[in-house]
């Protein structure tokens, strides 16, 4: 008899424990998906992409061979391009190369609405032009990598050539946000301090009264009549 109860009381530990490994497999499982949410997913597919209150890619844009190209068709506005997906936290890296006298732009935020014309209305822009070239005179809140018309870069910033492909990294964490040129860091703020607030009521932005006020949004690349072309642009949400 006691023989008997022995083998019982095993018979129930074994099973106890393929429960408790069974318990630990799917926590593993479910701790593999939360990191695999966190990889870089490649934005370098016309799926990804459309017209700024559109439903389709406008011509002014092409993407095929791993390269997002712009004709520069469609003037100063009317013609962005923005991502399927909108974004909160996040860190988007790219390369871009810009036309001679260029002008252009990646956008994050933006909200989309007949009402806007263009992303610019509604959201932060990491500048994109041709700083030494532009046939106009320019600002320092208008060059390449600014927080355009808010933050200026810092004198780590280092320009390629036109012509030459330069890096892009722009990280928005819970209203820090940093931007970074080359593999140098040129622009950092936190959007939720009253220095942002007082550049935000300032300037440019009188005019826009909706600009920079979520949190949330689409991405956008910019036609400003130039040609201007992206390659390997990816995102890791945070």
């Amino acid at each position: 008899m006691k023989k008997l109860i022995t083998l019982f009381c095993l018979s129930v530990l074994a099973f106890a424990c393929k429960d408790v490994k069974k318990e630990k497999i799917d926590t593993d499982v479910s701790e593999e998906v939360v990191v695999e949410s966190n990889e870089w997913v490649s934005l370098m597919d016309a799926k990804h992409w459309r017209g700024y209150n559109m439903s389709n890619l406008p011509d002014n844009w092409k993407i095929e061979n791993g390269i997002i190209e712009c004709f520069g068709k469609a003037g100063d506005s009317g013609g962005d391009i923005i991502s399927m997906k909108q974004y909160d936290n996040f860190e988007l890296s790219l390369e871009w190369k810009i036309s001679e006298g260029g002008n252009s732009g990646v956008f994050y935020h933006a909200v989309e609405d007949t009402i806007y014309h263009s992303p610019y209305q509604t959201a932060p822009e990491y500048q994109i032009l041709d700083d030494v070239g532009f046939p106009e005179p320019i600002e320092d809140w208008q060059k390449t990598g600014a927080n355009y018309a808010m933050h200026l870069a810092n004198d780590k910033k280092k320009l390629k050539p036109v012509g030459e492909w330069n890096s892009t990294k722009i990280v928005f964490d819970h209203g820090k946000v940093q931007h970074w040129l080359n593999g140098e860091k040129i622009v950092e703020f936190d959007k939720f301090t009253e220095d942002w607030n007082t550049k935000r009521n300032s300037g440019k932005w009188n005019d826009y009264p909706d600009y920079g006020k979520t949190n949330s949004g689409y991405l956008a690349l910019q036609d400003h009549g130039a040609g201007v072309w992206f390659r390997d642009v990816k995102i890791k949400e945070l």
